[in-house]
């Protein structure tokens, strides 16, 4: 039985970062205006760290500011309220992403909604969450963005296709079944409590699984020539893997990603999206 073909991330990220160069560059010669990433990062949680600097690297290499704000582990909640009204105030600032998670004495939902939703680069307000389920221009989470540019890259049909989303996180799995649904998908999410869950993955024409639990997804969850998208990440002695069996769907989808080298290289690459968006957004309100 023919392998899967493999939905390359790495390469499709690649092609939205040299997009945005050339976007980047083009609004800064019509406004004089430079796009601002400020990431604010509260403690030295090492993958946090890591994380963050990939994302001032990539902006800069965009060719936007990196305004980056470090506190310190014991910052108190009203010193980060404080930082992000700055940030919030300041034109400089198209795009504010505080890293998650933070410090457990910090409140972090509350530091989210301190967040203007025209600078919302990660799509997390209240305000942004609303604005998608209507349907309305805002600025989207990154992860569930990348899995919708990744579906468009392969020419993926999502109008009318049936799609299982497992997962309902905040992060992923709400939001990208609201993407879909807003792109005329017929969604279903499913969870830890679905019953049968892969007798309704197996009805799936795309199944993406975000879910959270290392090779849940077998070659029983997928139907003939299915597509696989696998937003899990879990770190093991192996290395990289994800919330699906790749070895085991691989034979039976049509096409698949990696972990790593699919969902995960897409997740910068519309956080540089969203921010010349924040940026475009901005300059039209105070235009």
């Amino acid at each position: 039985m023919a392998e899967a073909g493999i939905i390359d991330g790495k390469a499709v990220a690649a092609r939205v970062r040299e997009q945005l160069k050339g976007d980047v560059a083009q609004f800064v010669a019509r406004t004089g205006v430079q796009p601002g990433l400020a990431t604010v990062l509260v403690g030295g949680d090492p993958a946090s760290e890591v994380y963050v600097a990939s994302k001032r690297k990539s902006s800069v290499a965009a060719g936007m500011a990196d305004l980056h704000q470090h506190l310190p582990e014991d910052a108190t909640q009203q010193e980060v309220e404080g930082l992000l009204r700055e940030l919030a105030a300041s034109p400089a600032v198209s795009g504010i992403l505080l890293q998650l998670p933070v410090p457990a004495h910090l409140d972090a939902a509350s530091l989210i909604e301190l967040i203007p939703f025209e600078k919302d680069v990660d799509g997390l307000t209240t305000m942004s969450v609303g604005l998608l389920a209507q349907g309305k221009k805002g600025l989207r989470p990154c992860t569930p963005s990348g899995v919708i540019e990744l579906l468009d890259a392969y020419d993926v049909p999502i109008e009318g296709a049936n799609v299982v989303v497992i997962g309902r996180s905040e992060l992923v799995g709400r939001p990208v079944a609201q993407l879909l649904v807003n792109r005329n998908a017929t969604v279903t999410i499913a969870h830890s409590r679905t019953k049968d869950l892969a007798g309704i993955c197996r009805s799936a024409d795309v199944i993406v699984a975000a879910v959270g639990v290392k090779g849940l997804v077998n070659a029983d969850f997928v139907k003939p020539g299915a597509v696989v998208i696998d937003v899990g990440i879990h770190r093991g002695p192996d290395g990289l893997s994800g919330d699906v069996d790749f070895a085991a769907v691989s034979p039976v989808a049509s096409l698949i990603t990696p972990v790593p080298g699919g969902v995960g290289p897409m997740t910068i690459a519309m956080l540089l999206a969203n921010t010349l968006r924040a940026a475009e957004l901005q300059h039209t309100l105070t235009g």
